[in-house]
């Protein structure tokens, strides 16, 4: 007879990123703990073996983007990503659209034909 199992009540850090899918593998997210670049509720640490537990806010670097979790539920699996998703809440302030240079409304660059256009249109400017 097999003994139930229970979920554990904290975590090491490093762990539950990857349970999480926050990083592909564990070393990746050890990686981001020892590289000085993890917050648990405002403290800095740098060890992967940090134990986290419920109601923890983590703030990490993912990507280009600083994302700053809660922990709502300790995971017993690296399961699928719906299932990771119930694990945290994403406390990550909404960023402001980036704002994009001029000509990125989708056209690109000017074609021989527009290019021609622009230069009848500057000739006829500077003969006024």
């Amino acid at each position: 007879m097999s003994a139930p199992t229970t979920t554990p009540t904290k975590m090491r850090v490093d762990k539950w990123l990857w349970q999480a899918r926050f990083f592909k593998t564990r070393s990746l997210s050890a990686k981001v703990v020892t590289g000085g670049h993890m917050r648990v509720n405002g403290t800095k640490i740098s060890k992967a073996s940090h134990s986290v537990a419920e109601g923890d806010v983590l703030t990490f670097p993912q990507a280009r983007h600083i994302r700053v979790i809660k922990i709502v539920a300790m995971g017993e699996r690296r399961g699928p990503a719906p299932e990771a998703q119930t694990l945290y809440e994403d406390l990550t302030p909404k960023e402001d659209p980036v704002p994009r240079g001029p000509g990125a409304d989708g056209k690109g660059r000017p074609t021989k034909r527009d290019r021609r256009n622009l230069d009848l249109m500057r000739m006829s400017r500077l003969e006024d």
